[in-house]
């Protein structure tokens, strides 16, 4: 199997871990990505993402051989479509980009090649890569088409993509054992299969049932506000029952993932997905709860002051310790703040620049400001005291110090 040729197409937060694990596995990868930048930073061995290990594995790879970008396919014996699955105004799922990705392959696509779908992607979606590439007169009678989910967590990446089991639903009962063989060789998790449109529900599943629970925990802060109760505390205690496992709350819910995925569900299930979107209302709203606690502040101290408050806004990615900033409800505070008039220091250390607006060092953020507003919690914040300024924690990054 090892002698197979890989073709993956978007060079992102999935597509580049899983290209660079397999080029280190020995597989000769062609990784595909549509930023002439992305392609040049990853051929000189360097990485465009930030991700424990990965720059190890990216310089390794290349330094093989095993590995060369590009921003076009070329013919391979297996295809991973990694690319972006956003949503269009309305909440409407945008699969825009796994047809493009599709329509590029399939004049390499060839008898006896398997075509994977990792994308998270509504239910359908697999279906839809088969008759594209038939559209584009592939023989899917011949070609092997799958879905298999990615299930990491940032930060951990390298470690998941071989350690979690993989779930593999394929178009046919062929195409699942053809893919599911794959797998096999670099996953030391279980590959379980099933067929294509279960898979894809069950990533969707995933994601949706964090995204549920974390709005109790939201709708928890809120009331803990409003009844002057110390949340964090309220949770640890609760959770020492041993039924119980309630998640920590945030200033929302980000990334590609939960923020996102849900809302797949929500619009083909219609009125009969009802817990899944009154959780994703509650974690919306938790944001918009946010920032109006800020701007509150903020005015409050105008008045007391007679001068504009200057706010610490410490964290913009949408999790610890990473740079992402997909669906960063850290970061749309930020913005919303700014836009709002508030005067802001934008603090995230895993972010070297953003074209929006300057950074401000941590230190410099937490010496200068009024208003300090815990966003996210980085582990450069742990440890930190803070004396005779109003601070508001939405990540629990105080009480865990």
């Amino acid at each position: 199997m090892q002698n197979k040729t890989i073709c993956v197409i978007g060079l992102g937060y999935i597509g580049l871990p899983t290209a660079a694990l397999l080029a280190n596995r020995q597989y000769q990868v062609h990784g595909v990505d549509v930023v002439q930048s992305t392609v040049d930073t990853i051929n000189q061995g360097n990485i465009h993402i930030v991700e424990p290990d990965l720059d190890t594995f990216v310089r390794s790879a290349v330094n093989s051989g095993n590995l060369i970008a590009d921003t076009k396919p070329k013919e391979s014996d297996v295809f991973i479509i990694a690319v972006p699955t956003p949503f269009h105004e309305g909440y409407v799922p945008n699969i825009d980009y796994v047809v493009s990705a599709t329509e590029a392959i399939s004049p390499y696509v060839k008898e006896g090649n398997i075509v994977i779908l990792e994308s998270t992607s509504p239910v359908g979606t697999t279906d839809k890569v088969a008759e594209v590439l038939a559209d584009n007169g592939v023989d899917i009678s011949k070609v092997y088409i799958a879905h298999c989910p990615e299930r990491v967590l940032p930060g951990q990446i390298m470690r998941e993509l071989v350690e979690n089991d993989r779930i593999v639903g394929g178009i046919n009962e062929k195409s699942t054992e053809e893919t599911v063989e794959f797998y096999r060789t670099f996953v030391s998790g279980q590959v379980l299969k099933t067929d294509a449109k279960t898979a894809e529900m069950a990533k969707l599943t995933e994601n949706s049932y964090r995204d549920v629970n974390i709005a109790f925990a939201n709708e928890l802060s809120i009331l803990s506000d409003k009844f002057g109760i110390d949340v964090w505390e309220l949770i640890a205690l609760a959770n020492r029952h041993p039924r119980v496992n309630i998640l920590q709350p945030g200033a929302g819910v980000g990334g590609h993932c939960i923020a996102v995925d849900p809302w797949f569900i929500v619009h083909a299930g219609g009125d009969d997905a009802k817990i899944i979107k009154t959780a994703r209302e509650v974690n919306t709203y938790k944001t918009e709860w946010a920032i109006e606690k800020v701007k509150n502040a903020a005015l409050s101290f105008e008045k007391e002051n007679g001068k504009v408050a200057k706010v610490a806004c410490m964290g913009l990615a949408f999790k610890p310790n990473i740079d992402d900033l997909r669906e960063s409800p850290a970061l749309y505070v930020t913005k919303r703040l700014i836009a709002d008039g508030i005067n802001v220091f934008p603090v995230e250390p895993n972010v070297e620049s953003l074209d929006e607006f300057d950074m401000t060092p941590y230190n410099e953020a937490i010496n200068n400001a009024d208003i300090i507003v815990f966003l996210v919690a980085h582990d450069e914040f742990k440890g930190i005291r803070i004396f005779g300024k109003a601070v508001f924690d939405f990540c629990g990054v105080t009480n865990h110090s």
